[in-house]
């Protein structure tokens, strides 16, 4: 072997122990199923229960007057034979307009149940957010992604799957959180 060849190399490995690698820290990562997430938040379930009572309760007053409406529409029928045309033709147009009525006040039943309930649960997902945002600067995580109904992915080992401790400290929050509003509530 010459010299240079010597040199070259003598220097090569001089200059590779000379560059240490930088400390490469590592990026703590896991997910949250936000499916399981939602179905297990106690404020989520909460909410949802709300919403369907509401709708219930609004629901059987519209049920009531659907169902009189029915009876109304179920005896033109025999009525109408007995009464003549021009009765029947305006007791069936009243009946028509009653269920285009009817119909307009289901659907904004509907909808304004939907806007309030939308709103609600816009508030809490975007408070959710912000917990899991704070939880992993505390926990020291890098990244956490979510999984569930918008995906963002695709495969993951179950050891990364932080969802029950989110769970449970959104519940642990929500509980400490429900006495105190109630309270403030009740003195209103």
């Amino acid at each position: 072997m010459s010299k240079k060849a010597l040199v070259i190399i003598a220097l090569s490995i001089s200059l590779v122990s000379c560059n240490k690698p930088a400390e490469v820290k590592e990026v703590k990562t896991a997910y949250v199923d936000t499916s399981e997430l939602m179905k297990e938040y106690t404020e989520a379930k909460d909410l949802e229960a709300k919403y369907k009572a509401k709708s219930e309760e609004k629901g059987r007053q519209l049920e009531a007057e659907i169902n009189r409406f029915k009876q109304e529409a179920a005896n033109f029928q025999a009525q109408a034979q007995a009464n003549g045309q021009a009765w029947a033709q305006q007791k069936g147009a009243e009946l028509q307009k009653r269920e285009q009525q009817l119909g307009y006040a289901q659907q904004q039943l509907a909808q304004e149940l939907q806007q309030e309930s939308g709103k609600e649960m816009d508030s809490l997902v975007s408070g959710v957010k912000k917990f899991i945002k704070t939880y992993g600067k505390e926990k020291g995580y890098s990244y956490i992604f979510g999984t569930g109904d918008a995906a963002s992915v695709l495969y993951a080992e179950d050891k990364y799957d932080i969802t029950k401790d989110i769970i449970k400290e959104l519940n642990d929050k929500y509980k400490s959180a429900t006495p105190k509003e109630e309270k403030a509530a009740v003195k209103k």
